[in-house]
């Protein structure tokens, strides 16, 4: 394709009144696939996604069926027996919107406030892959052949750990194989800087429950003689870390590569204190204290307190030791561990450190591996290209603290490389109140994947 970046942008400017309208029905299907009571709305959304991609785009798409929701699936092969295949993931479903209180809009009313668009989903994932079907969209319109073989991998469940894909995906391996993977879920360096993602942590999540009594009792009546399952919950929980941030979890580290210098200084970071403090209100730093703040995100793993709760958390008094008490927890991991095993270690470690007499319940949820791609990868130099096209300027290479949950275990099935695009920013409150996104960065995006798509083609 002979056509400059200008002509590119130029299109996607004469058809913004219909990219903004497309784009805002998709982000009002309210697709928490987490929360069993947004059903019907993420099967809808799963939907409408099929059928866009159907007609707005002109690939034939279908949903592939999973044990919970659907993946939207669509192709496109350019008739070259030489080009390469080029599989895009992303995911149609959001994060709960909790709390709604915070909100300065409906979550699910896309709304506009000096130039950035408010919405659930704005960014993560349904604003990237939306500029990736529109550069697809680009590309058919305008009738030149495809240089690279499209496949599309929309799955429904990414904010959930992917469960129905990772069981599905045995049986549908074979449909998804390509020879490199892109992932527009990710986001730049900094406002002025772009990068390419190169990796990302494993996950594992546990819930620990503490029982104590057979209902809720009278403080009064019962202070002094119960264990109040609230205070053990937080022993519990402290003896988890050391004073320098160190995991006591026995094995927790076992597998854990220390990262050489040579493998740091292929990435770059953004993380300097005053910063944080400055764009986070953070003032107080996690971690364990004797490594460097881009170490600890992305070469170490972690355990965290995601929720806890029990008794009487409403406004006023409620004199009560509470029945009960529950926990929440994440460990973010790193490559060669072993999700299951960590969790299985973790709660080991809450069973044998729990007071004496206090019931635990602990569920250790479905697991995923971190994941690494190549550098020096052809989709890696020509999104690298194609970034810079997009943006005018150099493109960083970075490593990402959260998780993608089902990559780790595709790219196993596929044999592919990997790269994270995005456009993404910190300020943009992904999985928080006020999500946010522009069309400054979604053009941006789709002028990337577009450039992307030329430079996958036979040299």
């Amino acid at each position: 394709m002979t056509r400059s970046v200008s002509d590119i942008r130029q299109w996607f400017h004469d058809h913004f009144a219909e990219i903004k309208e497309d784009y805002f029905q998709f982000l009002r299907f309210k697709s928490i696939a987490a929360d069993p009571s947004f059903k019907d709305q993420t099967l809808a959304c799963a939907d409408w996604l099929e059928q866009y991609i159907t007609k707005k785009i002109g690939l034939k798409a279908r949903k592939i069926e999973t044990e919970n929701y659907p993946i939207v699936y669509a192709e496109e092969n350019c008739g070259n027996p030489k080009a390469s295949t080029l599989l895009v993931y992303g995911h149609y479903d959001v994060q709960p919107v909790d709390p709604l209180a915070l909100w300065k809009s409906d979550p699910f009313e896309p709304t506009e406030r000096e130039g950035l668009v408010y919405a659930r989903g704005a960014v993560d994932d349904k604003g990237q892959v939306f500029y990736a079907l529109l550069a697809m969209r680009y590309w058919k319109e305008m009738g030149d052949p495809l240089p690279v073989n499209i496949k599309f991998c929309i799955e429904g469940e990414e904010e959930s750990s992917s469960i129905g894909f990772a069981r599905a995906l045995p049986k549908i391996k074979d449909q998804l194989s390509a020879d490199y993977l892109l992932i527009p879920d990710f986001g730049q360096m900094d406002k002025e800087t772009p990068a390419l993602n190169f990796g990302a942590r494993g996950l594992i999540a546990l819930e620990v429950t503490l029982v104590g009594s057979h209902s809720d009792l009278h403080s009064g009546a019962h202070g002094g003689i119960a264990y109040n399952p609230n205070r053990a919950l937080a022993e519990l929980l402290a003896k988890l870390w050391d004073d320098k941030g160190r995991v006591q979890v026995k094995g927790f580290y076992d597998d854990v590569d220390e990262a050489t210098e040579e493998e740091v200084k292929q990435f770059s970071f953004r993380f300097e204190k005053s910063r944080y403090s400055k764009e986070h209100g953070i003032e107080a730093f996690g971690g364990e204290k004797d490594r460097s703040m881009g170490e600890a995100n992305c070469f170490r793993p972690t355990l965290e307190i995601n929720g806890m709760s029990g008794g009487y958390t409403g406004d006023g008094i409620k004199t009560v030791i509470p029945r009960e008490a529950k926990a929440k927890l994440t460990c973010r991991l790193v490559p060669r561990q072993d999700p299951q095993k960590i969790g299985e270690q973790v709660a080991q470690f809450l069973k044998e450190n729990v007071v004496p007499g206090m019931k635990i319940h602990i569920t250790v949820f479905q697991g995923s591996r971190a994941f690494r791609g190549n550098l020096g990868s052809k989709l890696a130099k020509a999104a690298s290209q194609a970034v810079h096209d997009a943006t005018g300027r150099r493109c960083e290479n970075i490593l990402s603290g959260g998780s993608i949950p089902i990559v780790a275990d595709l790219l196993n099935a596929i044999q592919a490389d990997v790269v994270g695009i995005g456009y993404g920013l910190a300020e943009d409150n992904i999985h928080a109140p006020n999500e946010s996104f522009d069309f400054q960065r979604m053009e941006k995006g789709f002028v990337t994947v577009v450039r992307i798509f030329d430079l996958m083609g036979p040299l």
